[in-house]
């Protein structure tokens, strides 16, 4: 398949419409776990950024695949975090940093296998906002004309590496090694936007909701989920899922946020937000 796409839900000439459904086909739909190697090549990266791919990224390399990443690092910009790394780390990802005075700023992502190699080449980084609601193009490439184009991802990794960048591999076995210095840490900052980068989310109830929020407590019209569904698309709308569940055999991602009611006057600290990564990819808030 050959494909071009703007997102969000902007413009796509098949069937596949945005990054974040071009990776679903290339590491999911088209993928077997266990063969071949996936690539990620990206200047900045963040936790809910891969957070839709960890589960995918470590069965693959349980089953015997490999997955290779590139990301950009620096001491005194906020390129690539700490929690994205360590995740992929945890999984296997064999993770690279280039730290340098131009900075790494391409993004581009694909396998190579037996059956040969597929490319997508994107404005969109491995973010949070790179897979959700930035308005970033992507084109996929098949197999056949990455053949014609004598394209290899051996061959540009092994050129990228022979570069006269600064190169760092980091491990979890030494987190105080120069190359931690180079990314940030997502939990540390304060949320302050400026308005030109406000964005907001209108959560539409149904009949089911608003019948279970009014009933009385214990009757039947307040049975039901006690979950507001989100968007399938709202990775760059929450801080990082890091909160994984500890029950269930699917796996999930957490994080919590605060939620202020404007009619109550009230806040409530604790509200748990929810990826269900191995289920219906869909992001639930939990009804407090």
């Amino acid at each position: 398949m050959e494909a071009f796409s703007l997102h969000p839900d902007v413009y796509a000439t098949g069937p596949v419409n945005g990054l974040l459904r071009m990776l679903e086909h290339v590491w999911t739909k088209e993928a077997t776990p266990g063969e071949g190697t996936f690539y990620i090549v990206s200047g900045f990266a963040n936790y809910n950024g891969g957070v839709r791919f960890f589960e995918v990224f470590r069965k693959h390399i349980q089953a015997g695949g490999r997955i290779v990443a590139f990301f950009g690092g620096s001491t005194s910009q906020r390129l690539s975090s700490r929690q994205i790394v360590r995740e992929l780390l945890n999984c296997g990802v064999e993770v690279h940093l280039i730290n340098r005075k131009r900075l790494l700023h391409a993004k581009c992502y694909g396998t190579s296998g037996v059956a040969g190699e597929r490319l997508i080449v994107t404005s969109g980084n491995f973010t949070g906002p790179g897979m959700g609601q930035n308005v970033e193009a992507a084109v996929i490439l098949d197999q056949a004309t990455t053949s014609s184009m004598h394209f290899s991802w051996d061959q540009m990794i092994a050129n990228m590496l022979s570069q006269s960048w600064n190169h760092y591999t980091p491990s979890l076995a030494d987190l105080k090694a120069p190359a931690w210095t180079l990314l940030y840490d997502e939990s540390a900052r304060k949320v302050m936007l400026d308005e030109s980068e406000e964005s907001t989310m209108v959560v539409l109830l149904g009949h089911a909701d608003t019948a279970r929020i009014q009933a009385d407590p214990g009757t039947n019209a307040g049975k039901g989920t006690q979950y507001f569904w989100l968007s399938k698309d709202c990775y760059d709308f929450f801080p990082p899922l890091t909160i994984k569940n500890k029950t269930g055999r699917k796996a999930t991602f957490s994080c919590l946020v605060n939620m202020f009611y404007v009619d109550l006057v009230s806040v409530d600290r604790k509200c748990r937000v929810t990826f269900e990564a191995e289920n219906n990819l869909d992001f639930r808030l939990a009804a407090c």
